[in-house]
């Protein structure tokens, strides 16, 4: 599998450095973004896997990057990442698309495994999609 682009998107500075690191090692190509505002921009320009979103961002929060992540990108499987979980922003996460939710701070492996698990989920997405337009073009052909 080729290795997932991911956009790690939170408003402090050091852990998005620090976790940069820790994934770049792992074979993972990551882009950083500091606010939600920043990680739609570099959406719009890179195809990005999985964003990895802080839920407590100042100006756009994680739920609002989220919904306008899901409302342009709908494939782009997003992991929401907390220090200060709730049961509600969790639902409404999930509600809105998320593919999973983690508590900050979570071991690299558990964020990595998810990452890998949401890639695969959006590569499928992604084969089902070209298979359904390869038989339509089949089908047209075939008329």
């Amino acid at each position: 599998m080729v290795s997932p682009l991911v956009l790690l998107v939170d408003d402090e500075v050091p852990f998005v450095e620090t976790m940069t690191k820790r994934l770049s090692k792992r074979e993972l190509m990551v882009l950083p973004a500091y606010s939600g505002r920043e990680a739609l921009e570099k959406l719009e320009k890179n195809g990005v896997d999985v964003v990895i979103l802080d839920v407590k961002m100042p100006g756009m929060d994680g739920i609002e990057t989220l919904r306008e992540i899901k409302r342009t990108h709908p494939l782009v499987e997003v992991i929401m990442l907390t220090g200060h979980a709730t049961v509600e922003t969790a639902v409404e996460g999930m509600r809105l698309g998320a593919f999973d939710y983690l508590m900050k701070p979570c071991e690299i492996e558990e964020l990595l495994a998810k990452v890998v698990e949401a890639k695969e989920k959006k590569s499928k997405h992604e084969q089902k999609i070209l298979d359904a337009r390869m038989k339509e073009i089949t089908l047209r052909r075939g008329m």
